[in-house]
C-alpha cells in the first residue's frame, strides 16, 4: 500500500467533478480526481447547457470552446394533433439578462471532453479505473483508501468531494439519507438520424392528451434526440427495445428513423440528500440531488454546486478565508436543490400526467399560455431567468447582506453590457471585487486600500438602471459572480466589517491588478 497527499480529493469525473477540479486548479489548489469508469462516457446524455453555466465557463476561459462544439437552439415549435400551436423564439429570449441569451445544446460526452482537455492542459489527469474503498474524517484531514487494478493507496486530503452520482459511495459512506421518490412513468431517449418536419436548429415538442414527445438537435453532424413516455402497453416489459416502440415513437415525434445511435429507457427519480456536508466531506451534483429532466436543470445544477464549493475551498485551503466560509455551501445549494425539485416536479407532472383533464389542459391551453408568455418582454425574461439559472439567488444564505436598488446580497450580479465589454468581464479574475456604477468616492476607495480588494468603477448608464442597480451604490461581489454585500452608500466600514468577519483576503495580493478595457478600475 502506498500513501500520498493532496489538498482536495474528488470522487467522480462527470461534469460536476470535472468542473470542481478545473476551477480549483485555476485557483491554484492541488487536486486529484478519479473515476471508477475506465474511460469517459461516449453517449450524449444531458444536452442542455444553461446560460449561467456558460457564464461560469467564461470565467475560467473555456466558453469559446464549449460554444464552438454545440448548437444554439433558435426556436421551440409546439405541435398538437391539430398542427402547429405555437412558435416560440429562443435565439435571444434572454437579451439583457446574460451575454448568453439563447438556448444551447451540447452532448454531455463532448462537454466532458472539453473540460478534460482544459484540465489536462492545466496538468491534471483523471485517474481512471479507480474506486473509493473507504474514507474517514479525522478532523484535521480525510484519510481515503483508493483501489486500482488490485493495488490500494492511502490518500491524505484536506477535503473530499463526492461528485460520484446518484449511487454515491461518498454519500453512503457518510450514511446520509436520500429521501424522495420516483415517477410512475418510464421514459425513452434515443439519438437517431432521421427525417421529418423538424425545425432546423430548433426544438420540437408534441403535446397531446396522452403525454408529450420532444425532438431536438444533438450534434452538429445532424443527429437528433427523441424523448418521450414509454407506451403504456410496454411499461411492464422486462426489457424494451427500440423496435418494440418504433411505431409509437415515429407517430408521436413525426420523425422517420433511419439509424439509431443510442437508445435507453429509464425511470425518473426526485431526491435531495439530507445534508450536503459532513465535516471535511462534501456532496455535489447527483450525489446530493436528482431531478426530473424538465427544463434541463440537473447537470447544470451539479456544475453550479461545483463552482459554489470551489472558490470557498480554495480560499480556506490557501488561508484567504476563515473555515466558517465553508458553512455557507450547504445552506446555499441545498435550498436551491429543494426549490428546483418543487418546480421541476410540478412541470413534469403536468407534462406527463395521464389524467384526461390535465391532458386537455396540456393540449389546448398550455400552448396558448406559452405563446403569450414568450412573445412578451416580461414573460420571455421571466422564463429565461428560471430556465437559464440566472435567477438563482442566496438572499437567505449566511454570507449575504444588504440591498441597494433591487439587488440584494445573494443575488447574481446583474449583467450590464457596454460598448466594448461588460461588467461580468472582471469576474475572470476569480476574485473578490467591489463594483460601483456611477462615481467612486475617493475616501471610500482610500479606506478600502488596506483590504486589497479591487474596486471596479463603471459609468452610470440606462442599462445599469434597467438592471435594477442603484447609482453610486457599492456592491461587494464574490468570486462566483454573486453579490455578497449590497450597500446603498459607499461606506467603507461596512465592507471592512464584512471582510474581517470571514477573514477574507483577495487573490490580488499576489497578482497584478486586473484591467478591463473601457472601464474605470482601481486596485484599492
Amino acid at each position: 500500500m502506498t500513501m500520498s497527499k493532496t489538498k482536495v480529493l474528488i470522487a467522480g469525473a462527470g461534469p460536476t467533478g470535472l468542473t470542481l477540479a478545473l476551477w480549483l486548479t485555476k485557483l491554484g489548489v492541488p487536486v486529484r480526481i478519479f473515476d471508477k469508469a475506465a474511460a469517459p462516457g461516449e453517449t450524449s446524455r444531458a444536452l442542455a447547457v444553461q446560460a449561467r453555466t456558460l457564464e461560469f465557463h467564461r470565467q475560467i476561459g473555456i466558453v469559446d470552446d464549449v460554444l464552438a462544439a454545440g448548437v444554439k437552439i433558435e426556436q421551440l415549435t409546439v405541435h398538437t394533433p391539430a398542427g402547429v400551436a405555437a412558435r416560440l423564439p429562443l435565439a435571444d429570449f434572454g437579451r439583457g439578462i446574460s451575454p448568453y441569451s439563447f438556448a444551447f445544446a451540447l452532448p454531455q460526452d463532448i462537454h466532458e471532453r472539453v473540460l478534460i482537455t482544459h484540465l489536462e492542459r492545466a496538468g491534471v489527469e483523471v485517474e481512471r479505473g479507480t474506486e473509493l474503498i473507504a474514507f474517514q474524517d479525522k478532523g484535521h484531514a480525510v484519510i481515503a483508501t483508493l483501489s486500482k487494478e488490485g493495488q490500494t493507496e492511502t490518500v491524505v486530503a484536506n477535503y473530499l468531494a463526492g461528485c460520484d452520482g446518484a449511487h454515491s459511495t461518498v454519500r453512503h459512506g457518510l450514511n446520509i439519507g436520500f429521501p424522495g421518490g420516483a415517477y410512475e412513468q418510464s421514459f425513452y431517449v434515443v439519438d437517431v438520424k432521421g427525417r421529418g418536419d423538424i425545425t432546423r436548429n430548433g426544438m420540437d415538442t408534441t403535446i397531446s392528451t396522452y403525454g408529450f414527445a420532444i425532438v431536438m438537435p444533438v450534434r452538429q453532424s445532424g443527429s437528433i434526440r427523441l424523448i418521450g413516455i414509454v407506451p403504456k402497453a410496454h411499461e411492464a416489459d422486462e426489457t424494451i427495445s427500440f423496435e418494440a416502440i418504433r411505431a409509437d415513437v415515429e407517430r408521436d415525434t413525426g420523425v422517420t428513423v433511419d439509424e439509431v445511435n443510442w437508445f435507453s429507457t429509464y425511470g425518473v427519480h426526485h431526491r435531495v440528500a439530507e445534508n450536503f456536508r459532513v465535516g471535511r466531506v462534501f456532496l455535489c451534483g447527483d450525489a446530493g440531488h436528482i431531478h426530473s429532466p424538465a427544463g434541463g436543470q440537473g447537470m447544470n445544477t451539479g456544475m453550479g454546486d461545483a463552482v459554489n464549493l470551489a472558490w470557498k475551498l480554495a480560499a480556506v485551503v490557501q488561508g484567504r478565508a476563515d473555515p466558517r466560509l465553508l458553512d455557507s455551501y450547504e445552506p446555499e445549494r441545498i435550498a436551491f436543490a429543494h426549490r428546483l425539485i418543487e418546480s421541476t416536479d410540478q412541470a413534469f407532472r403536468i407534462a406527463t400526467s395521464r389524467s384526461r383533464l390535465v391532458g386537455l389542459f396540456r393540449r389546448y391551453l398550455m400552448p396558448n399560455i406559452l405563446n403569450i408568455a414568450l412573445h412578451t418582454s416580461y414573460g420571455s425574461r421571466a422564463f429565461f431567468g428560471v430556465i437559464s439559472q440566472a435567477a438563482i439567488q442566496y438572499r437567505a444564505g449566511p454570507i449575504s447582506s444588504g440591498t441597494a436598488g433591487k439587488v440584494s446580497g445573494g443575488d447574481r450580479l446583474p449583467y450590464v453590457p457596454m460598448p466594448s465589454s461588460d461588467n461580468l468581464e472582471p469576474l475572470r479574475s476569480l476574485d473578490w471585487q467591489v463594483h460601483v456604477y456611477g462615481e467612486v468616492n475617493a475616501e471610500f476607495r482610500a479606506m478600502l486600500a488596506s483590504t486589497g480588494i479591487p474596486v471596479h468603477g463603471f459609468a452610470w448608464s440606462e442599462t445599469a438602471a434597467k438592471a435594477a442597480l442603484q447609482r453610486d451604490a457599492a456592491y461587494l461581489v464574490r468570486p462566483d459572480g454573486h453579490v455578497a454585500l449590497a450597500s446603498p452608500a459607499q461606506e467603507a466600514a461596512s465592507f471592512q466589517r464584512y471582510l474581517a468577519g470571514l477573514a477574507i483576503k483577495p487573490r490580488t495580493a499576489e497578482r497584478a491588478p486586473y484591467r478591463v478595457p473601457g472601464t474605470m478600475h482601481s486596485l484599492a
